[in-house]
């Protein structure tokens, strides 16, 4: 029976099942875990458009190797704002942790992506800044001077001559505590700093350190009592933005001094510092700390406006009760100096982001804050009111800074396909499609087809709306080879997956009643020739797609086995044993549904004389001939 080799396949996969519901998986791409979201709308007509660009980690450092199979999961992604999956560049990266991933708009006409691949585990690679273009594929893949360390995962801004980038550097060296009135006594201590790199060479441009210039008593992280430390040693200012306005000058943000500063593009001094919590080259009317993500928004002569994220706390201590976002402006020409603040967006949930996160101002002025801790991400209006957030629904994935871009994404690789039939005779053969395209981010529907031979021309059998990231299509009849073709919104097919064969289940032990041992594939023009007149025109949505109640049996079966595969992965995650008893109810259901459509019919069929004393049938068949 059908139904014993579906129980079958099922109880295969009872081992496999996981209680980690909060990922998606995929047939076309079985390899694939990919975080889900949780999302509340506050106003949904507000919310600018765009995807958002996130890269989940696991932990913050590269995990050690294991000999375990773990499947895709963490890395860069980008989602719809119903989120969706549109792209996951995990098995791209071989499941390695990846920063910064955002667009860019400098290089060339056409958008590119920008990313930093963390530093591997036995440190045979040392990172990278990487460009992608539009296709996915490497566009730059730019190192680090080796003698500034490995690529730190804070930063990687992509300049707007398109030519270089600004990173961040953290280096390590032994100092004297002289300045903590201990010159007797060494530590050692991890400068931040920052280097500007051409793209094309990796050659620095620009390099500027903290020791020196910022002193040892800036730092709110150790004091003069601090016990030294072995190496790395003391991180004692933590860079972890820096951005370069039109006049050549660095905003850079440190984390344990509570300031952002403005280093001279000319000779590296120190032009102000913004300190956060006392007094300093300003006259202000906000407080802030812990900060990240400083970045200009706009910078002439002596007055700037900047975006940051004021964390207000770290692991340890809070300073204010809230997170938020802040766009400020600086007035250097003054005196004294003054900073003001321009806009506020506290967390909506009104807790504290202790570590990471970023800000960004989006096209139409709204503002789109992570807050880091599981992928926990907001939209605001200019004047502050929320629009929406979102978090990742698993509690062990975080992102360290997300963003929010309208892109279009044409990867070069086909879309991928599967297809496998089922049936138990040869009246009720199905065939299912489950298609997907990673990254495409202008397909509307999916157009289907079937051949008869690899060489044969193929047969337009039906079409959906692409609704997710994978789309399930269910067509009539053993369809052997097929393909399946992307349209967008105007009616323009722009790729089509490679032709494949349809697999099968082992017919013996799947329940096939048939006339012979095996079913042999069907003609799909032979199938489909009385809908030859049908266009991707001619359909409305999936459920039109399907056959209706007044339909024959085989449909029955096919709307049965929709349910069925549904069901399956509604409960796939749920649990063992009770998901095991709850599928074994469901298949009982659709069994006895089944057998009260098609059995019981069958036995109580009585043919109808027709006037002209033929049955149905044969009637049908002469209208046939005499048309």
């Amino acid at each position: 029976m059908l139904w014993l080799g579906l129980l079958l396949l099922c109880l295969q996969n009872v081992v496999a099942w996981h209680s980690d519901d909060d990922l998606m998986s995929f047939v076309t791409l079985p390899d694939v875990r990919a975080v889900k979201f949780n999302i509340t709308y506050q106003d949904r007509s507000r919310v600018a458009p765009g995807y958002w660009f996130v890269s989940p980690y696991l932990h913050i450092s590269p995990d050690e190797p294991t000999s375990l199979y773990e499947q895709y999961q963490v890395g860069p992604h980008i989602y719809d704002q119903d989120g969706q999956l549109i792209w996951t560049g995990s098995p791209m990266f071989d499941n390695r942790n990846v920063f910064d991933f955002k667009v860019i708009h400098s290089i060339g006409n056409e958008p590119h992506i920008s990313l930093i691949l963390q530093y591997n585990n036995d440190g045979s690679e040392r990172g990278f800044g990487m460009i992608l273009d539009k296709n996915y594929e490497v566009f730059k893949k730019v190192p680090l001077r080796q003698d500034l360390g490995a690529f730190d995962i804070h930063e990687f801004n992509v300049l707007k001559d398109g030519k270089t980038a600004l990173v961040t550097v953290y280096l390590n060296e032994e100092i004297s505590l002289a300045e903590f009135g201990r010159p007797e006594e060494q530590t050692w201590l991890e400068t931040g700093g920052f280097a500007e790199i051409d793209l094309n060479t990796a050659e620095v441009n620009y390099e500027w350190r903290s020791y020196n210039q910022i002193p040892l008593a800036e730092t709110v992280h150790y004091s003069q009592y601090s016990d030294v430390e072995g190496p790395p040693g003391w991180d004692y200012v933590h860079i972890n933005s820096v951005d370069k306005n039109d006049n050549g000058d660095y905003l850079i943000s440190m984390r344990f001094t509570n300031t952002l500063y403005l280093i001279s593009g000319v000779d590296g001094h120190i032009v102000w510092r913004l300190n956060g919590q006392h007094s300093g080259d300003f006259d202000q009317d906000f407080i802030f700390s812990k900060q990240h993500d400083a970045k200009f928004l706009e910078s002439s002569g002596t007055r700037h406006v900047i975006s940051f994220l004021n964390n207000a706390s770290d692991e340890e201590f809070a300073e204010e009760q809230v997170s938020s976002a802040l766009i400020i402006e600086v007035e250097s020409g003054t005196v004294p100096m003054t900073a003001r603040v321009l806009r506020r967006y506290n967390r909506p949930d009104g807790d504290l982001t202790r570590l990471r996160g970023n800000s960004q101002v989006l096209p139409n002025q709204n503002m789109f804050v992570c807050w880091s801790q599981g992928g926990y991400i907001s939209e605001f209006t200019p004047e502050g009111e929320p629009l929406m957030s979102a978090r990742f629904t698993s509690p062990r994935y975080s992102n360290y800074r997300a963003y929010k871009f309208e892109f279009t994404g044409r990867p070069h690789t086909p879309p991928d396909v599967v297809s496998s039939v089922i049936g138990t005779d040869e009246s009720n053969l199905v065939t299912t499609f489950w298609v997907s395209w990673n990254g495409a981010t202008d397909i509307a529907y999916w157009n289907f087809y079937a051949q008869a031979s690899q060489f044969d021309k193929p047969v337009f059998v039906g079409n959906a709306f692409k609704s997710d990231f994978e789309t399930m299509f269910i067509a009539k009849g053993y369809l052997d080879w097929v393909s399946v073709e992307a349209v967008d919104r105007d009616g323009n097919a722009f790729g089509i997956s490679k032709v494949q064969r349809t697999s099968f289940p082992n017919w013996q032990t799947s329940g096939w009643n048939g006339y012979s041992s095996s079913p042999r594939p069907n003609n799909p023009a032979t199938i489909y020739r009385q809908d030859s007149s049908i266009t991707p025109d001619d359909w409305t949505s999936d459920e039109d797609l399907l056959p209706t109640a007044d339909d024959t049996a085989d449909a029955q079966l096919r709307k049965a086995t929709l349910t069925l595969m549904n069901t399956y992965e509604t409960i796939r995650s749920i649990g063992g044993l009770f998901a095991l008893i709850l599928l074994l109810a469901v298949m009982c259901g659709i069994m006895a549904s089944y057998l009260l459509i098609r059995g019981w019919r069958v036995r109580l069929y009585q043919r109808v004389p027709m006037e002209e004393g033929l049955p149905e049938e044969e009637a049908h068949l002469r209208s046939d001939r005499i048309d």
